[in-house]
Formats: structure tokens, sequence, C-alpha cells
């Protein structure tokens, strides 16, 4: 399959590597010796330089990180974090994401390059980016310091995320 590519985005390839270009930032992939890529007709055209089972995969999971790339700099992607339970806030200054979880110290969450944060309210953080895989870590990486527990449900959670809870010990 053909990745399309929109206007106001360019990709170059030079090295072995491809690097798309576009209004929301600069991404660039290292290619594999297997795995070649054509621009015909404003299309990215992936394809395998052999016939082995496992260059015919490299050149699939190469096209789908060539889309989200070329997705990423047209578009951006967004992840949306939300904050339960009583006293937990998150503030965005600067380069720095302040988060309070109850722990006897706030967290600073040092914000990675080519990274936004922002937080419209004290329980949500949306997270902005042109890299998906970057977008995706870094919300993890800020799920981690309290994952949602099964109990009352408190602590980091992705937007539209189901806690399933336990019921509680009986005597």
């Amino acid at each position: 399959m053909p990745v399309p590519l929109p206007k106001g985005v360019e990709l170059t390839q030079a090295g072995g590597k491809v690097r798309v270009k576009g209004p929301k930032g600069e991404l660039s992939l290292a290619l594999h010796p297997e795995v070649e890529v054509k621009v015909v007709e404003g299309e990215a055209r992936v394809s395998s330089v052999t016939e082995a089972q496992g260059a015919r995969a490299i050149a699939g999971t190469t096209r789908a990180l060539l889309s989200n790339m070329v997705s990423g700099v047209a578009k951006g992607f967004e992840r949306k974090l939300e904050l339960v339970g009583v006293g937990y806030r998150a503030q965005a200054q600067g380069k720095k994401l302040n988060l309070t979880l109850g722990f006897s110290h706030p967290v600073a969450f040092p914000v990675p390059d080519g990274i936004t944060i922002e937080t419209p309210s004290q329980t949500e953080i949306l997270i902005k980016g042109a890299d998906k895989h970057k977008v995706g870590q870094v919300a993890a990486d800020i799920r981690r310091y309290r994952p949602p527990e099964p109990y009352k449900g408190k602590g980091v959670r992705y937007a539209g995320e189901k806690v399933v809870l336990k019921e509680a010990k009986k005597k």
C-alpha cells in the first residue's frame, strides 16, 4: 500500500535514511538494507529488495512507521491523561510538568524535546508532538508514577480508560 504525501510534506532519502519534513516538524528513519522506498506521483511506496519472509515483514513495518511519520509531521499526535484522586494535580511550567500524586514530595517530570505538554485543568494532561512513539512513551512514563489502583481507581489513567475495580474484602 502506498503512503500518500499530503501538501506541505516532503520526503527525502540519503545514505539509508528517510527524512520527512512538514509543518509540525521533521522526523527521520533509518532504513533496513532489505527495504527500499520510492516516491512516485506524491506517494511513497515501500518494497522489499529480496523475497524472503523476513524482508516482507520489515517492509510492512517500515511502511507503517513511514505512514505514522507523515501523519505526525502533517497533523501531529496527542494523548490525554486524567488524574483521579483527592489532591492529585498537574501543572505545566515551561519544560517541566509538576505533579502532586499523593507522595510526600512533588514530582517534577522533565519534558523531552519535540513534545509539548498542556494542562487545560488541574486533573487533565494533554501531550502533543509529531512523533507517535515519543508521545506514547511520555504518556506511559507519566502514568508509571501512579498507575490506577484496583480498589478505588485512584491514579493517572489514559482518557477513556476503564479501570475494573475489585471488591473489598468482607468479614
